[in-house]
């Protein structure tokens, strides 16, 4: 039986469309005319026996079948341009990994260590790409995630690597002549958007009184709290891990102590099912594990 898949100038065309919500301009993007737009939405339309717009003059906009299909479509067509882009690339006896990666993670820890494997195991290229929430794994593009246990990953076959806790650090600048709780609670606060509560708990466990622990301004990421404490705005929880040469070398300081429960495991999460390239992700795994024990200071 002959599947039932839409051509490819079909799926761009409405990809455009979609984006513009309007033909005309779908066409300027693809050099076609605004005709030949219309006639490959009329096919696509046709095949999927379902309309995609409402129509209006000369507007047009995606009604709720047309906006699933629309994001569907789009997943799909950016997966196929990047593995195309994946294999275009490839080296001949080169085998590809796909990760995805918390984006700290990957600048802090990971990135600076890669070489490494690199070095070791030339015949495989490791491709990185930043994700910040779980996501369903199988059909994603993605041969394995380095992400925190979630139940996400139920059914995924998931290697424990190394808990991350959380220490408050700042710039040695804004240190003052007081107690360590009495410094902690004059600066200025920064939090983690995905984590608000964490010096609410943080004060909880450490005893240290904090007014008003939910106050200060918010970040997505990791990242952008430790510029942020580098460039002296505040002190912030931060996983130690991330900045290891920083306090090393006096850059941030932390005269508090770190937290023992504000904790989570960073996993290895692969498919439940082996794939073509089980045998390069569990090279990549055992060489992750390894590293674990590794100083900071030697990954540079």
């Amino acid at each position: 039986m002959r599947k039932k898949i839409p051509s490819s100038a079909s799926l761009q065309a409405f990809v455009a469309a979609a984006r513009h919500g309007n033909f005309a301009r779908a066409a300027e993007e693809l050099f076609l005319t605004e005709g030949a737009i219309s006639r490959q939405i009329a096919r696509l339309e046709s095949l999927l026996n379902c309309k995609l717009f409402d129509r209006t003059g000369s507007r047009v906009k995606l009604n709720p079948a047309g906006a699933r299909y629309a994001h569907h479509v789009r997943e799909t067509l950016e997966r196929l341009e990047r593995e195309t882009q994946d294999i275009m690339g490839m080296q001949e006896g080169i085998q590809s990994l796909d990760i995805a990666v918390l984006p700290t993670f990957c600048s802090r820890w990971l990135i600076p260590r890669l070489s490494r494997f690199t070095s070791q195991f030339p015949e495989i290229s490791v491709n990185l790409a930043a994700r910040t929430d779980p996501f369903i794994l199988p059909g994603s593009g993605f041969d394995a995630v380095v992400h925190f246990q979630h139940p996400a990953w139920a059914g995924m076959r998931l290697q424990p690597l190394f808990e991350e806790k959380l220490v408050p650090v700042c710039h040695p600048a804004l240190l003052m002549d007081k107690e360590p709780g009495e410094q902690l609670n004059a600066l200025a606060r920064i939090h983690r958007r995905q984590n608000p509560d964490a010096w609410h708990r943080y004060a909880l466990e450490s005893g240290i009184s904090l007014d008003n622990p939910s106050q200060g301004v918010r970040y997505d990421l990791h990242e952008m709290a430790i510029a942020a404490v580098l460039a002296g705005h505040g002190v912030a929880l931060i996983p130690r891990m991330y900045i290891e040469n920083e306090l090393r070398s006096g850059m941030l300081v932390s005269p508090w102590p770190a937290s023992e429960r504000l904790i989570k495991t960073f996993c290895f999460i692969k498919p439940a099912e082996t794939g073509i390239n089980d045998a390069a992700l569990v090279t990549f795994e055992r060489w992750l594990l390894a590293e674990i024990t590794t100083p900071a200071s030697h990954s540079r």
